[in-house]
């Protein structure tokens, strides 16, 4: 059951605090992340590529796969293309990662809750 939560967070921010009862705060993180990599998409982020040859864009490639299903739709949508001479290209890629990278902690978050630590 814990590993099915731990999934439901990562696809569905905020999903697994809604599951285990934690509403406000699933709510909370159900409209703010997504927002967070919907605005990243405005400013003309990029979605980077899993390249293994350069470290750092895998990275960023990690933490945009993190916030799970809005960034399934947005590759689906082929949507986060980035314009590297956008004035907002930086802006809209910390948007995309930071979004991916707090959605790994509410994942935590959610696991330490169904654990008993929280």
């Amino acid at each position: 059951m814990l590993a099915l939560v731990c999934a439901a967070a990562w696809l569905v921010p905020g999903a697994g605090h809604l599951w285990l009862g934690r509403r406000q705060k699933g709510l909370v993180f159900l409209v703010v992340l997504p927002l967070m990599f919907a605005i990243g998409l405005m400013l003309r982020g990029r979605l980077f590529p899993l390249e293994w040859s350069e470290p750092l864009v895998f990275l960023g490639a990690i933490a945009d796969r993190g916030v799970g299903l809005p960034y399934i739709l947005a590759r689906a949508f082929d949507a986060g293309a980035g314009t590297v001479t956008a004035v907002s290209y930086e802006y809209g890629n910390t948007f995309l990662m930071v979004a991916g990278l707090l959605n790994f902690l509410v994942m935590l978050d959610a696991f330490d809750i169904g654990t008993g630590r929280k």
